[in-house]
């Protein structure tokens, strides 16, 4: 290509600390969350432990008045101070892109070959939705079987058997809809064909055709039947004449405030306030749309369940790839399409509209924080999970990935050392992660362009009064509210976007 066409690179921009005392989202929490716990109590109820400690740390993410860094210009000192992070799962908009940023950027680096990657989505009924959120256990058996039937499937289809090849696949569990309703589905992204050896030892890889529509009308019918037969051993469904899936009485609820919470995201529902138990109120804008699924969408639905296969990333398209990684890994709420009306209501918009038309979705605010309480999830769930030839255990799994890592992998070179377990693990820099999601580069000082580094970390609150003073003093700011003293958070990921 001629010097002239290439694009140059886009310049990098200054960075700008997240200030999310001013988004909406935390004024909202910040101001109706007291309110919320309260109405909770007067009904003799209350939330888990880990779900106070994820609005509690919320309110604290990104704010100097808890602790920061304190980053200095190693040529001209400018210095400037960095938040420390929530790192929360739920509903963080700021830790959600940073773990957005990294999971992508995992995966695409270390842990998918350059080969063609076919994303599987599988949802499931109300029933199941609700089962999976009470039951994290649960999702470990029926993702094993949505695995081994769509696995099957390709090894079959590729001409091989089980013994002679191998696929594989990582599934991201998402927990959230587009109207912040908690719905659990599979985010499965399978490699395009199997791995099998050859005559001389070497593996690879047999690329298999695109899935038709009777593929995955045959495939869902199949999980569908697997799924709900197990749960019924298990002792967690039941089946009536017509084949409808009830959720048994039996299912012990571990906390009933947030069984019901979760109910009623599930089934679009109001769960707080007068209205509590009615659809929640939706704008149609756009007119409904009347037309058929087309063939290309590759979907197919039975029951409840619905199975997806309609995009993919060629070998090549390794930006694609890290692109739909992102998608599928993004946080559960977006502030760009929160909102406020003129009555106090919150406002959300889709990020696709509804077939009949919706665009927008109305809470009070109380029923919105009951909404984003139903959206954390319990501690110590796996949210990402490896299969196959990506597994952990998995031998081929270092002649294949990027990283070369796994039980198979051999030294190049009698005598060299393998790397420790926190070289292998190592995670992007904060600095990485702001370079490569939003293009801006806080290595270099935007005074002089000089290398910027970590001078000190700040925990102390009567330092932290002392240096927000002199800083307000000097930018004529009005003061922050300074906290009292909490623990140390973790040094691993202390950095905020």
């Amino acid at each position: 290509m001629p010097l002239a066409r290439m694009a140059a690179p886009a310049p990098t921009r200054p960075y700008e600390r997240h200030r999310p005392e001013e988004t909406l989202l935390y004024q909202l929490i910040e101001t109706h969350y007291p309110a919320f716990r309260a109405q909770l109590e007067a009904q003799g109820q209350t939330l888990p432990a880990f779900v106070k400690q994820e609005f509690d740390e919320f309110l604290k993410c990104g704010r100097l008045d808890y602790g920061f860094l304190r980053v200095c210009c190693e040529d001209c000192k400018h210095e400037r101070l960095v938040a420390f992070s929530c790192k929360r799962r739920g509903f963080c908009p700021s830790c959600g892109a940073r773990r957005m940023a990294e999971s992508a950027a995992l995966l695409v680096d270390e842990v998918l070959p350059k080969e063609p990657i076919w994303q599987w989505v599988l949802s499931f009924p109300y029933e199941l939705r609700f089962l999976l959120a009470q039951q994290p256990a649960m999702m470990g058996k029926v993702l094993e079987i949505v695995y081994r039937t769509v696995a099957t499937h390709l090894v079959k289809k590729a001409g091989f058997n089980k013994r002679t090849a191998h696929t594989g696949a990582v599934t991201l569990i998402q927990r959230f809809g587009s109207a912040l309703n908690l719905n659990i589905h599979f985010h499965m992204l399978f490699l395009d064909g199997v791995y099998a050896e050859d005559k001389y030892g070497v593996m690879r890889f047999h690329r298999v055709k695109a899935p038709t529509i009777e593929e995955l009308s045959s495939l869902v019918h199949q999980l569908s039947h697997r799924v709900t037969r197990v749960l019924e051993k298990k002792g967690w469904l039941q089946r009536d004449d017509e084949n409808t899936y009830l959720l048994l009485d039996a299912i012990d609820q571990e906390d009933d405030a947030l069984g019901q919470l979760q109910g009623h995201s599930i089934t679009y529902r109001i769960a707080m306030g007068p209205q509590k138990g009615r659809k929640v109120f939706t704008l149609q804008s756009l007119p409904p749309r009347l037309d058929t699924p087309r063939v290309s969408d590759r979907v197919a639905k039975q029951a409840g369940f619905s199975l997806h296969a309609g995009v993919m990333a060629e070998a090549h398209q390794r930006d694609v790839l890290e692109r739909l990684c992102r998608y599928i890994s993004r946080p559960a709420v977006s502030e760009k399409q929160l909102a406020l009306t003129s009555n106090g209501k919150v406002r959300y918009e889709l990020k696709t509209p509804y077939r009949d038309g919706t665009t927008h979705v109305f809470f009070d605010p109380l029923d919105f924080m009951a909404r984003l309480a139903a959206l954390v999830p319990k501690p110590r769930v796996n949210l990402t999970r490896f299969h196959g030839i990506f597994a952990p255990n998995s031998k081929p799994r270092a002649l294949i990935t990027p990283a070369k890592r796994g039980k198979g992998r051999k030294l190049a070179k009698q005598g060299c050392s393998e790397k420790t377990i926190a070289e292998r693990r190592k995670a992007m820099t904060w600095m990485q992660r702001l370079k490569r999601v939003f293009n801006i580069d806080i290595e270099k000082c935007e005074l002089c362009g000089g290398h910027v580094k970590v001078v000190s970390c700040i925990e102390d609150p009567a330092v932290i009064e002392k240096i927000l003073q002199h800083l307000a003093m000097k930018e004529s700011l009005p003061l922050p509210r300074v906290h009292e003293a909490r623990a140390p958070p973790d040094q691993a990921a202390l950095f905020q976007l």
